[in-house]
């Protein structure tokens, strides 16, 4: 088929207004849409983040002690742990002071030598149990748990480095490159004592979920230790089936247990699934927003380029004509607006590739966003030319229909 490149360019510089508000709006198009989608598939990446936890038949608890603000709460903990362990459906029970995805908790600096001015990197202390491994589902890759011996109780004003920790593989490996973290002594709060490494667990995420926190969003500790104060968290492990009935189970059992409590029913008392979706709810409502401007844009480019290529043939049915009579094929009238459209788009997709690298680098310095990869360029360049083909097809259509005697009927 004659292309006839020359007319089509002749014939788009008679109409260059239209022929620029496509291809602009194509340019637009694609670098909004190649940097929303890099932008959903990061946050659905975020979304579907593994905690290393066992997420299932797992509930957790936020509890307060009111009342017993002077005094310890360590016999009160151990009394509700007791009874959560003894608890018919409940498998074990832990107490903590926070747990991934929570959204706070303790972060300090791990360093190999105490006078090192700057840490290797950050981690989130988690002070748990012997009973913390089997409840959170965490996975001993290295070494061993803790004892019933090696757990201590203190106030958070008197926490110190205790002798042994367990450690995420992500720390280890951050820490010793070679792979001989364990039975090594690391230093994690910024004082003269040293901790030894006793065991590694595959993975635990940080309480975190923010970007701020992406550099060390697996790197965590588990001390032997337990908080003294009137707050904290337990976490809940349920027989397989039983969750949904535990959760109004254990509050009771826990307010029969002591009554000075408080249990807060918004965050008090969650399911780990409810957990997660609370935690990520802004990353799914980012990707779903980005979702539906992709499908905003793309609709209107799609329409931008239907109507404009009727009006085109509206404007051309005498020349169309014309062209038919003098021997055009339906096929020449249909392969001439497809290639128009496409030279078009080809304009559009390379001013748009600028845009689409020139936004996110401006994302990337001001947002802390990631490098756009150009598989989302490249992407979104076939799609848009695809989609520009497949909206200029019905007018094409038409205008390949228009028979010869349409160029006598204004004479």
């Amino acid at each position: 088929m004659n292309l006839q490149i020359q007319p089509i360019l002749a014939a788009l510089k008679r109409h260059k207004a239209g022929t620029l508000l496509i291809a602009m709006q194509i340019a637009l198009t694609l670098a909004i849409v190649c940097n929303a989608t890099f932008i959903i598939r990061e946050r659905l990446a975020r979304v579907a983040r593994p905690t290393g936890m066992v997420e299932t038949n797992l509930l957790a608890i936020q509890n307060r002690f009111v009342g017993n603000e002077s005094k310890s709460s360590e016999p009160l903990v151990k009394a509700d742990l007791a009874a959560l362990r003894q608890m018919p459906g409940v498998v074990d029970a832990t107490a903590i002071n926070s747990y991934p995805l929570r959204g706070g908790g303790w972060s300090m600096g791990v360093q190999l030598d105490p006078d090192a001015k700057k840490a290797i990197t950050a981690t989130t202390l988690y002070f748990a149990d012997d009973h913390a491994l089997a409840t959170m589902g965490l996975k001993l890759v290295a070494g061993r748990n803790f004892r019933a011996d090696e757990i201590s109780w203190k106030d958070a004003q008197e926490v110190e480095a205790p002798a042994q920790i367990i450690v995420s593989k992500a720390l280890a490996d951050k820490v010793f490159p070679d792979g001989s973290a364990l039975g090594k002594n690391i230093y994690i709060m910024g004082t003269p004592k040293p901790s030894t490494i006793i065991g590694i667990v595959e993975r635990l995420q940080t309480p975190w979920n923010g970007t701020f926190a992406d550099s060390f969003m697996e790197h965590s500790v588990l001390l032997p230790l337990q908080l003294t104060g009137s707050f904290g968290s337990y976490l809940i492990r349920t027989e397989p089936g039983r969750l949904e009935a535990m959760t109004k189970a254990v509050p009771a059992l826990l307010v029969k247990t002591n009554r000075m409590r408080v249990l807060r029913d918004e965050t008090g008392v969650r399911t780990f699934a409810q957990v997660r979706e609370a935690a990520y709810k802004t990353d799914r409502g980012m990707a779903l927003l980005m979702s539906v401007v992709c499908a905003v844009l793309l609709a209107i480019t799609a329409a931008g380029i239907v109507g404009l290529t009727s009006f085109w043939v509206g404007q051309r049915r005498k020349q169309i004509g014309v062209r038919r009579a003098l021997g055009a094929t339906r096929n020449d009238i249909l392969g001439y607006f497809l290639t128009e459209n496409l030279l078009i788009g080809v304009a559009g997709v390379i001013v748009g590739t600028a845009l689409a690298v020139g936004l996110n680098l401006w994302m990337v310095t001001h947002f802390e966003m990631h490098r756009l990869s150009m598989v989302y360029v490249a992407v979104g360049v076939v799609a848009l030319l695809l989609i520009g083909q497949g909206a200029v097809l019905a007018p094409a259509l038409r205008a390949s229909r228009v028979p010869p005697v349409e160029a006598t009927r204004s004479v």
